[in-house]
């Protein structure tokens, strides 16, 4: 049983006859269909249906010769909103199944960012009709939350958010000199780590963490695809799944200059919700691709 089906709604769901009765509805009754007839392995296809806003189920498989389709594995999605990175992906198959992870670097983030791929599908038709995708593809990133917190915000005067976006923006740049060999600007960001460290081993004694640290995001457990984050509460929304009836929260937030959506079931959200304050909390990173 997947652990994140819960963040799209469906947390009653704990038997496998159960899930074999949403898989039958998403193939039947599906809202997306994305067919690759060139595999190697035969017709591969890929059903999507929604079963809240922009959240639902995906159900991956294989046609076999006599057109009778064999669902591989399904696992539950959540489309984010807007393009969040159109840095350079590199994607990997899984070992076990046909389905990919994508790895992207991004300066704002400061670790490789490592996601689940949501359209497989359309990935592989574009892979298998030129052979060799162009660099710098739009990626909309989002995240599935199994629990979260909502945090008060930081208080911040108008020229220290205007001063902390000036100081992101030139270490982006030292840390881009850095990746192509400039020396000072890796002594430059390694004199700045050591004044954060001094800072906050200062701070830390009087200091909540969290009144120190506005937002990160950090890997989190063994799975690559997990983060831990905390930001900022840009927008949200609330919706209800359409076969349980559960409330699911949408939440845009932004998170060390990066903004990307959340979507989490409301019974494993601690806190009220508005905009301004943080979330914090454990999502499975997925990202889609547009081509």
């Amino acid at each position: 049983m997947h652990s994140y089906l819960r963040a799209v709604g469906f947390s009653k769901i704990t038997k496998r006859s159960s899930i074999r009765q949403i898989i039958t509805d998403v193939v039947e009754n599906y809202d997306d269909k994305t067919i690759v007839k060139d595999h190697p392995e035969g017709v591969f296809a890929e059903f999507s249906k929604d079963y809240g806003c922009d959240c639902g189920i995906t159900v991956c498989g294989q046609y076999d010769e006599n057109n009778v389709f064999y669902p591989d594995y399904y696992f539950p999605f959540f489309r984010g909103t807007g393009i969040t990175t159109q840095e350079n992906v590199i994607i990997e198959r899984h070992t076990e199944k046909e389905s990919f992870a994508g790895a992207c670097d991004d300066l704002r983030i400061g670790v490789t960012l490592i996601f689940y791929l949501q359209n497989a599908a359309e990935y592989m038709k574009e892979k298998y009709k030129s052979g060799m995708l162009p660099d710098g593809q739009p990626l909309t990133l989002s995240g599935l939350a199994r629990e979260g917190k909502i945090l008060f915000p930081v208080e911040k005067d108008k020229e220290a958010v205007k001063a902390e976006r000036e100081l992101t923006k030139n270490r982006n740049h030292l840390i881009a000199a850095a990746r192509n060999g400039d020396e000072e600007a890796m002594e430059s960001l390694t004199m700045e780590d050591m004044d954060t460290y001094s800072m906050i081993s200062q701070r830390i004694v009087t200091d909540d963490i969290l009144s120190i640290v506005d937002s990160y995001f950090m890997p989190y457990g063994i799975e690559c695809d997990q983060y831990s984050v905390m930001g900022e509460i840009i927008d949200y929304m609330t919706f209800e799944n359409i076969i349980t009836g559960e409330k699911i929260c949408q939440i845009t937030i932004e998170c060390n200059d990066m903004q990307f959506d959340v979507c989490i079931n409301r019974e494993d959200l601690l806190g009220e919700l508005k905009i301004g304050r943080r979330f914090k909390g454990i999502i499975w990173l997925q990202g889609q691709l547009h081509y």
